[in-house]
């Protein structure tokens, strides 16, 4: 049989609720007791019951992670972020994968409804309305990370993407390209597509330079579609300078495009792209990018969430501050 919280509270000489506080650092108890109940747990190897814990406290200590692609190196990133704060705070990540279009983003829901989570990180897809009913069932609190709602209650977690698109395109031009192509996101999306291609809309028109529908070419984000994408650029507009993708799988797939057609980056070619993941450094030429601090976010929604776990009061939203990366890929042509 395993050892009970009661056969550790007896061999220590202690009440139940003593062993309690120690397992949860809640205080009240003298360092004497404490080390006494740490020694007991050990020789007996005593494990918590997560779901006996669960009915006196209501709590599983468990948060749900939602991806679209747990594959990715942003996911990567943020997950860093994520479980770092969450197991500082003694709780656990339960992490799913949504795929793309989020197919199964309700079928996961239902599974994490199931697990009893105390709350849900929610990223970079859109809340829709029946994610958000589903949620409103459950009763728990969700933060939504690289994305934002209009849904009450729904904190989020990210930075101002048409901002840094905008600062993104205004570094090209301060560098002395007019012809600027951009690599987008999936078109029509609400979240970080369309935001981004706004800045870089407004940022040639601050500048006097007319927007060209042949220098914008759509992906998805991942490094595939980037390469497809910069054929598309090399053949329609060859006159292209420099390319700005909007994040930096894309950007790494347009520089292995650049060279298989001969093209030296920055000689020949700028590309420069977004997010600074940990690939743009190993990249070579390492990547010029847009820094959103990937890990930075996945510890704040963190934290908002467990908060709003453990208070039982909402969080504010936030945006984080990006900034430009200079690296190598990038040439100055004023």
């Amino acid at each position: 049989m395993n050892p009970t919280i009661k056969d550790v509270a007896q061999k220590a000489n202690v009440s139940i609720a003593t062993v309690s506080r120690v397992l949860h650092n809640l205080g009240g108890y003298s360092d004497k007791t404490k080390q006494k109940v740490d020694q007991t747990i050990k020789e007996l190897k005593y494990q918590p019951n997560a779901i006996a814990r669960g009915l006196i406290n209501k709590r599983t200590q468990t948060i749900g992670v939602l991806f679209p692609d747990v594959s990715s190196s942003f996911s990567s990133d943020l997950l860093h972020g994520i479980d770092e704060f969450v197991h500082s705070r003694n709780y656990s990540v339960v992490v799913c994968n949504t795929d793309q279009d989020g197919k199964r983003t309700l079928r996961y829901l239902q599974l994490l409804r199931e697990k009893q989570v105390d709350g849900i990180l929610f990223s970079s897809e859109m809340l829709k309305k029946e994610y958000y009913d589903l949620l409103e069932d459950m009763r728990i609190p969700v933060v939504l990370i690289s994305s934002r709602s209009d849904f009450p209650n729904v904190p989020y977690v990210k930075v101002d993407d048409y901002q840094a698109a905008y600062d993104a395109v205004d570094y090209l031009i301060g560098k002395g390209h007019r012809n600027i192509a951009m690599i987008s996101g999936t078109k029509g999306d609400p979240i970080a597509g369309t935001p981004r291609v706004q800045g870089y809309r407004k940022a040639l028109e601050a500048h006097g330079i007319a927007f060209d529908s042949r220098y914008l070419v759509y992906g998805d984000f991942l490094y595939e579609s980037g390469s497809r994408a910069m054929e598309t650029i090399l053949r329609k507009v060859p006159e292209v300078t420099a390319v700005f993708a909007a994040s930096d799988e894309m950007a790494i797939g347009a520089l292995s495009t650049a060279a298989q057609h001969g093209l030296n980056v920055p000689e020949d070619i700028s590309i420069m792209g977004y997010d600074d993941l940990r690939l743009a450094r190993m990249v070579n030429p390492p990547l010029t990018t847009v820094r959103q601090p990937l890990h930075d976010i996945g510890m704040l929604a963190s934290e908002k969430l467990i908060d709003m776990i453990e208070s039982g009061e909402n969080a504010r939203s936030q945006i984080c501050a990006h900034s430009i990366v200079e690296r190598q890929t990038v040439r100055d042509i004023t």
